[in-house]
Parts: C-alpha cells; structure tokens; sequence
C-alpha cells in the first residue's frame, strides 16, 4: 500500500504511525481508520496523552529509568535494598527482572551495550554514573543483568575492569538465561532463577 490516499489528513496520518518501528503502511492505515472510527474525546485523550508522554516523562537522575518526577518510584522507595544494583541495558529489562519478584534491589540503566559495529562505546553509556553511585559507598554488590551475547560480555568485562578497584561483590546471571538471549524476552521462571542463582562475575579463561 504505497499510494497516496484522496484525503491528505489520512495520508498523513498513515505516514506518522508507519513511521514507527514493526509498523507498516498496511497496519498504520488500520490503526487510522480505528481511530476515525472512535468519537472525539476519545480520539483527543489519545493524542494529548501521547504529547504528555513525550513532553512530561522524564529519566530518573539516579538510575535513568524512566520515570514522571526526578527520582523514580524505585530508587525512592525505602523498602528497597540499597546495597544491591541490578545493571541493565534497557528500561524493558527493568519491566522484565520486576516481574520475576525476585529481585528487591535498586537498578541502574546504561542505556544500551558497547557494540563497536554500531558506533556505541563506553561512554555512550551510563557507567560513569554507575562507578560514582559505587563510588559513594552504600553499594555491597552488582549484578550484571545483561543479554548473553557478545556485546553483552564486553559490557560486563568493561564495567568489570573499570570497578575492580572498589570493594564490592560483582555477579552475573546463572546461565538459565541461555547464551544469546535478550533479556526482555527472557521468560520470567528463568529470569528469576537466574537472578536467585546468580555466580561471581569472572573473567574468561586465556586459552
């Protein structure tokens, strides 16, 4: 469906949400014609909370997950144990070790992984943040919650080797979590487990 539709509104409507990942013009055009099909108020809900969403949320400035006030519910949340972090890549990873409820711990978003081929280094990536929250002295442990592939074991042999100079415990997920998974996907038994059985990070055998 490549076409320009007769109403210029709909063609453009149908160009915005195609222009959102997994989301073609066959189902964008879908999308549109529901919306079309539904009154105003709730057509106008609809839109004025997308625009809260991007102009109101905001990353919290503890761990950089997303979140509506400054310090996200998580890391203001007294019950939590302060000791703990929990490294992840992603805000979905958060999503996904919370619901294992296996883990009562705060979190800390990097924001992504170092992945040469895409351009992203270390310091695209929250660790600076992460070492000064060390740094302060009330962390015990980290476990690194990162996906098994490739990218990810850089991740953790960097964070690895820029902390080893603090006093802390460093994890990694037991293998539950099978080699190449995406932690957003993991299933929530596994994760869980993986968490609960989690091993002391160490580096990789020379040859």
């Amino acid at each position: 469906m490549s076409a320009r539709f007769p109403s210029r509104l709909l063609d453009e409507a149908v160009n915005e949400f195609a222009s959102l990942p997994g989301i073609g013009r066959k189902t964008a055009f879908r999308l549109v014609m529901h919306l079309l099909r539904r009154n105003s108020a709730e057509v106008r809900r609809f839109g004025e909370t997308i625009t809260r969403l991007r102009e109101d949320v905001c990353y919290c400035s503890i761990c950089h997950g997303i979140s509506d006030t400054p310090v996200c519910d998580i890391c203001s949340d007294g019950s939590r144990d302060t000791s703990l972090i929990c490294v992840v890549e992603s805000v979905q990873d958060i999503l996904a070790v919370e619901n294992t409820r296996q883990f009562k711990g705060l979190y800390h978003v990097l924001g992504g992984i170092i992945s040469p081929v895409d351009g992203i280094g270390p310091s695209d990536l929250t660790i600076a943040s992460l070492e000064q929250r060390v740094r302060d002295g009330s962390v015990k442990e980290l476990i690194l919650a990162l996906s098994t592939t490739m990218e990810g074991d850089t991740t953790n042999y960097y964070i690895y080797k820029r902390l080893a100079g603090h006093d802390i415990r460093i994890t990694t997920l037991a293998r539950g979590v099978a080699i190449g998974d995406v932690l957003e996907y993991t299933d929530e038994i596994t994760l869980g487990q993986s968490i609960v059985n989690r091993r002391i990070f160490s580096l990789p055998s020379q040859g």
